[in-house]
């Protein structure tokens, strides 16, 4: 588990094979830029025996990979969710297979519906793959100008979230400008592209990466990015302070990040909590002081 965590480019592989237990994965793209491509990958990725269920709003072909394609267009919530339903594992089933539910846009889903909509349908051996658009503009009641929008609740309930970004020269500030009036500038959309992806753990801990991504030849650069917060260390506060050396080389922060957290160890478990202790050879222990039992 501790090299999932300190290789970034295993936890993607993972996360796109669906070996990383995940009910939601949400694809958060933009005119800039769609998850298509993405998605494509998590096909390339996974095996052949996982049946995938297409659940469309806005795609008219039915893709290749998808066993059952299901058109969701002026069905009500209830509707879409009995005609979900017969294509995922049952109950009755003694070795369900792991299935993977494809949604092309959530967008269609209202807000004050959406995590009832996804709460029915989810399932032990269901990963559901969901994309929203970033771009479409969003129309709410007054009754709800203070309920979360769903992009909000998509991201909150969701265990891994990707955001889709283009591979561009353009400033960004240039590039959500000329979005915001709804004109694409050239080159975008291409099958090389960023993605930011988030991994929460069951501890709370997020884990964020990002990649460069080439979906023609299918690999995965890790882009390591400069902090610019407040919080960056200054080696220049440190100086006449003290005759120490206050500042940590770059040597030292890899050091940091790789060193593996107690709580993670403590996940393996199945259930309840236990405490991890190692012994190490010069632990003074002694069995008949109950005391100093760490278990």
């Amino acid at each position: 588990m501790s090299s999932t965590n300190n290789n970034p480019k295993i936890l993607l592989k993972r996360t796109l094979s669906l070996k990383e237990q995940a009910s939601l994965i949400l694809c958060v793209d933009t005119l800039a830029q769609s998850s298509r491509y993405i998605i494509d990958e998590f096909i390339y990725n996974i095996s052949d025996e996982v049946p995938v269920v297409f659940v469309s709003f806005e795609t008219v072909t039915a893709p290749k990979y998808a066993k059952q394609f299901i058109d969701a267009s002026g069905k009500s919530v209830k509707q879409l969710i009995a005609a979900i339903q017969p294509y995922l594992p049952q109950k009755e089933e003694k070795a369900p297979r792991m299935h993977l539910l494809i949604f092309d846009s959530l967008n269609y889903i209202p807000s004050e519906q959406l995590t009832q909509f996804i709460s029915t349908i989810a399932a032990p051996f269901v990963t559901i793959l969901a994309t929203y658009h970033q771009s479409i503009p969003l129309w709410r009641s007054s009754e709800l100008q203070n309920y979360p929008t769903s992009s909000q609740l998509l991201q909150f309930i969701s265990n891994t979230v990707i955001e889709v970004s283009p591979n561009t020269q353009l400033d960004e500030d240039d590039l959500d400008s000329e979005l915001a009036r709804f004109v694409i500038p050239r080159n975008l959309n291409s099958n090389t592209y960023y993605i930011t992806v988030v991994n929460k753990r069951k501890s709370g801990r997020e884990v964020k990466n990002k990649f460069l991504i080439n979906s023609k030849t299918h690999e995965y650069e890790y882009c390591i990015e400069k902090t610019t917060s407040s919080s960056e260390e200054t080696p220049e506060l440190f100086d006449g302070l003290t005759t120490f050396n206050l500042n940590t080389s770059e040597k030292q922060k890899l050091a940091k990040d790789q060193v593996d957290l107690p709580f993670l160890e403590a996940q393996s478990f199945n259930s309840g909590g236990a405490i991890v202790y190692e012994f190490e050879k010069d632990d003074d222990y002694d069995e008949e002081d109950p005391y100093e039992d760490p278990f």
